[in-house]
């Protein structure tokens, strides 16, 4: 009985705790909507956003090879990061982790971010300046800029910055575009699109490299 005594704190802590345990339910993942509304109030909160673009960049160091330091890539056929919409931006990290977007490198890297380092990561790039190339042919340049007009502004806007779910091509590496492009023309890119499909089986080879020449020289 002495014994059965001396046990009964230790069970009683042991109820506790997994009454605790129970009790403990995990929170919800956020909506789509609080994501993008979090999103958007810390881009506009100076104090918010350099902090969460600091935590963003140190979590983005594997990124650098490809992406380079601030988004601007070193290799002219991966794609340029900086200024993208931070709500675009974090829409295909996701799509990357879950498998909607295909690419074996990029997945793998993701997999193993935190929700949390994939917010700070699409601040960070977001929060960077594009540079745009300065061109090279002033007439490949015009048609370019008549091509984009003609069939590509409908959707990412007159000054090529896109939306929270169109890309922004302005300031894109132009080697990236035109692969981009012929991947749809010909079906064979990682990702299927009916609507750029549609656009890039319409565009020559010669126009899609005009367009690819112009939206490199917009900020």
């Amino acid at each position: 009985m002495k014994r059965i005594s001396s046990l009964l704190p230790v069970l009683a802590a042991a109820c506790l705790i997994s009454v605790s345990a129970l009790a403990a339910k995990p929170e919800p993942a956020a909506s789509q909507a609080e994501v993008e509304a979090r999103l958007m109030r810390v881009m506009a909160d100076s104090r918010a956003r350099d902090s969460a673009a600091a935590a963003g960049k140190r979590a983005a160091f594997l990124c650098v090879h490809c992406h380079g330091e601030q988004g601007v890539s070193p290799l002219d056929y991966v794609p340029n990061l900086a200024s993208q919409n931070p709500v675009y931006l974090l829409a295909q990290i996701d799509k990357f982790g879950d498998g909607r977007r295909n690419d074996e490198f990029m997945s793998g890297l993701v997999k193993v971010l935190k929700p949390e380092d994939r917010f700070n990561m699409a601040v960070f790039y977001a929060s960077q300046p594009v540079i745009p190339r300065p061109s090279k042919d002033k007439r490949l340049e015009s048609d370019g800029a008549r091509h984009y007009a003609r069939a590509c502004v409908g959707c990412h806007g007159a000054q090529a910055r896109g939306t929270k779910e169109v890309a922004r091509l302005a300031g894109q590496q132009p080697v990236y575009v035109k692969n981009a492009l012929n991947g749809y023309r010909q079906a064979t890119g990682l990702r299927a699109d009916p609507r750029m499909t549609g656009v890039a089986k319409r565009l020559s080879p010669a126009e899609i490299n005009a367009l690819a020449a112009y939206l490199s020289t917009l900020p």
